[in-house]
């Protein structure tokens, strides 16, 4: 078992290292290296580019695969199909809470 030294504890906080630096950012901590500001919107926007790389690159295989099969691994395409549909309706599911609960704020009123 591992204790917290005295420079870990300040208060009732205490700072934990991030092991990965793809980690957020806690409010102790220094921003994440990258163009990320760490804002909502931030990461809103780069989750939705990386999605939209995800659905490109799928479309660009399966493009690439039609014109040139034999230089495209067919696991290929249907791997980076899946993980584009995937991505999508993980983020369609995502989009639809958040709609709702706004609704549900709205309803409070």
């Amino acid at each position: 078992m591992t204790y917290l030294n005295a420079t870990q504890v300040t208060g009732h906080e205490l700072t934990l290292a991030r092991t990965d630096p793809r980690h957020y950012a806690g409010r102790l901590d220094p921003q994440p290296s990258g163009n990320q500001d760490g804002t909502f919107g931030s990461m809103l926007m780069n989750s939705l580019n990386s999605v939209n790389a995800q659905q490109q690159t799928a479309d660009n295989l399966a493009v690439q695969a039609v014109v040139d099969p034999e230089n495209v691994n067919t696991h290929d395409v249907t791997i980076a199909a899946a993980k584009a549909n995937l991505s999508l309706s993980i983020t369609k599911s995502v989009v639809d809470r958040v709609i709702q609960a706004y609704r549900e704020i709205q309803n409070v009123r």
